[in-house]
């Protein structure tokens, strides 16, 4: 079928909304229209310098309406209101250990450009194979093929434009507290870089009741934004020295890092006390972090990463908690969120690159068409 999706020919060229073929699903597949996609740092970072088989269609933060799905497919049905993520080959020691978020496979079944273990591709355009099935959807498109693997059906009266970036962003801030670090009540933590991951991973402190909770960030809107959301201080590096403030406190219990810079990584480690436990969540492709084994040894520290529902998250079952933490008023997401229309990608894009905007979300015309 012929779809209108965001197309990318290279690397930091504007996207153009241009005609994609896409293939009926498979028979464990399910074809969603996508009614609201959010926009994240990874989709930022491949577009900046990754190198992909041009064209590409991106985005792994979709949510939409199930229009048709495979013959194999038993737990979702057309007319389903779905929450896209990555998806996991269900098969590995990691998938049947119920960590999907780890799946052994996770580069070969997300970053396959969508190809399938067929052989056939999922995107074509001019008769050609185009990147698509980008990490587990390409969702900026009218139409994504995804499967019941990462497909998580919520309530039809859920807003789709608030629900896409559980998908990605919310889950993945929120599971770096909830599941991996696995907070204690009344200890103190600080999250460095207050971007959509990290304010979710505020949130989540707050409401797992941690304190004291800092946010550090060079933005002073975001900072802002921090005490709204719950933190009880927030510290500017430009200004002051984030570590030498925490350490005069004795260090913090939990650090979780959110900006992917090696030298922030490193800071969220030094922040510690004793005891003390960071979490990594920004991808640095490339970077190197030095720790220093001895402060390890010498006041007890663990660093742990993280990524998606983090470790003993199952993406259906956590994202499903959050959104009831939304309805609930303690994860008031709608406050990261600046919405811009599809045809307004690349704007939505420079606001995400600029720190403008927290979380674009793209708003799909209801008949596939460009708006």
């Amino acid at each position: 079928m012929e779809i209108q999706a965001a197309v990318a020919h290279g690397n930091g060229q504007p996207l153009m909304i241009e005609a994609i073929d896409l293939d009926e699903p498979q028979a464990d597949e399910i074809l969603v229209r996508i009614v609201a996609t959010g926009i994240c740092g990874t989709d930022l970072g491949i577009l900046s310098h990754a190198p992909l088989p041009w064209p590409a269609v991106l985005g792994h933060e979709g949510a939409g309406i199930v229009e048709h799905v495979g013959s194999a497919v038993t737990g979702i049905t057309p007319g389903d209101h779905v929450v896209l993520t990555t998806t996991s080959c269900g098969r590995c020691a990691t998938c049947q250990q119920g960590q999907p978020s780890f799946c052994m496979r996770f580069r070969a079944v997300n970053m396959s450009g969508g190809r399938r273990a067929d052989g056939s591709c999922t995107h074509h355009q001019h008769g050609k194979p185009a990147f698509g099935g980008f990490l587990g959807q390409s969702s900026f498109a009218a139409y994504a093929l995804a499967t019941e693997r990462n497909a998580i059906r919520i309530d039809k009266d859920l807003p789709l434009d608030v629900m896409a970036p559980f998908g990605c962003g919310i889950q993945t801030g929120a599971a770096a507290v909830l599941n991996t670090l696995k907070v204690q009540a009344g200890k103190s933590l600080v999250v460095f870089g207050a971007g959509a991951v990290g304010l979710s991973a505020l949130m989540a402190a707050k409401i797992a009741g941690c304190g004291p909770l800092i946010v550090v960030d060079t933005k002073a809107d975001r900072l802002a934004l921090a005490m709204e959301l719950g933190a009880t201080r927030t510290i500017n590096p430009q200004e002051e020295d984030a570590v030498a403030l925490l350490q005069a406190d004795g260090g913090v219990g939990y650090a979780v890092e959110a900006t992917g810079i090696a030298s922030v990584m490193e800071n969220a480690v030094n922040a510690l006390g004793v005891n003390g436990v960071a979490v990594l969540v920004g991808v640095a492709p490339g970077q190197k972090v030095a720790i220093d084994p001895t402060a390890l040894q010498s006041r007890g520290l663990t660093v742990m990463g993280t990524i998606m529902a983090g470790r003993d998250g199952v993406p259906a079952l956590f994202v499903r908690k959050l959104i009831e933490f939304w309805k609930e008023g303690k994860l008031p997401v709608e406050k990261l969120i600046r919405y811009y229309e599809f045809s307004e990608i690349n704007e939505a894009i420079a606001a995400a690159k600029d720190g403008s905007a927290v979380k674009p979300i793209l708003r799909l015309p209801l008949n596939g068409e460009t708006a």
